[in-house]
């Protein structure tokens, strides 16, 4: 398996803890984000792992990573990051973090465009709530699947709870074939907008081609989504209450920077 962290971004609504790194670089509970998931995608058989790097890319090495580099990645989403890289891969997102488990079955699922789904949960809750919002429906978008897991909907605006059936959780698998279309999809659109295209509308645009199935499955918590300070903060608490444990906290050992 391959897999391809995007890392290119700057995190500017994560304040002081980002002012001097990259967003892959916070912390939590003393290791960077990105080193956790570079550990999490190894122990779940991943073979080999690039790293797309944008904003202050000098302090972003690894060893034995093979890096890239997205020169406008002030201007550009993550889908256009994605873009400049070779077929056939797993992609994860630099903020989340997981256990090794879910690189390791998203590997082993066959189908054209496969992609994973989940949200982090306290004990109670129900599987679309999002622990980092008091309101379920703050940060709410549609997620529909039918009866074999294929994706029906992803990222609209809704206020009924049951259109929400699950969370994107930025982990996702493409195929040669499935790849393919994406290009073709991308080729197709005028550039400010394939520019700012995340992967929410670059999924949303496919489904709407109606070429592919995505495939998705679930996870019982095994990951949790850093986009600000107050995520630092809660997922810090999470793990001092024992509601998250850290996967190095479970077995092995994980990188050091070179």
């Amino acid at each position: 398996m391959r897999a391809v962290i995007l890392a290119a971004g700057r995190g500017s609504r994560l304040g002081q803890l980002g002012e001097d790194r990259p967003k892959c670089l916070v912390e939590l509970e003393g290791k960077p984000l990105i080193e956790r998931q570079i550990a999490a995608l190894r122990r779940g058989g991943v073979d080999e792992i690039g790293v797309v790097r944008g904003y202050r890319a000098e302090m972003i090495g690894f060893p034995g990573l093979s890096y890239f580099a997205n020169q406008r990645w002030a201007e550009t989403n993550m889908v256009m990051s994605l873009a400049a890289l070779l077929h056939g891969c797993i992609r994860a997102g630099h903020r989340q973090l997981c256990r090794h488990l879910l690189p390791q079955r998203l590997g082993a699922r066959s189908g054209c465009c496969s992609r994973s789904v989940g949200s982090l949960l306290r004990p109670g809750l129900a599987p679309a709530v999002d622990p980092r919002f008091a309101d379920p429906l703050a940060d709410a978008e549609t997620f529909r699947i039918d009866a074999a897991g294929q994706l029906l909907e992803i990222g609209g605006k809704t206020t009924r709870i049951e259109d929400i059936e699950g969370q994107y959780m930025g982990l996702l698998k493409f195929t040669p074939p499935a790849w393919s279309a994406v290009e073709e999809l991308l080729s197709a659109l005028e550039a400010p907008i394939r520019d700012r295209l995340d992967m929410t509308g670059l999924l949303r645009r496919l489904l709407a081609r109606k070429e592919l199935a995505i495939g998705t499955f679930g996870t019982n918590g095994q990951w949790g989504e850093i986009d600000n300070a107050k995520d630092v903060a809660l997922y810090q608490n999470l793990i001092r209450e024992g509601e998250l444990l850290l996967e190095d906290a479970l077995s092995g050992t994980e990188p050091t920077a070179g």
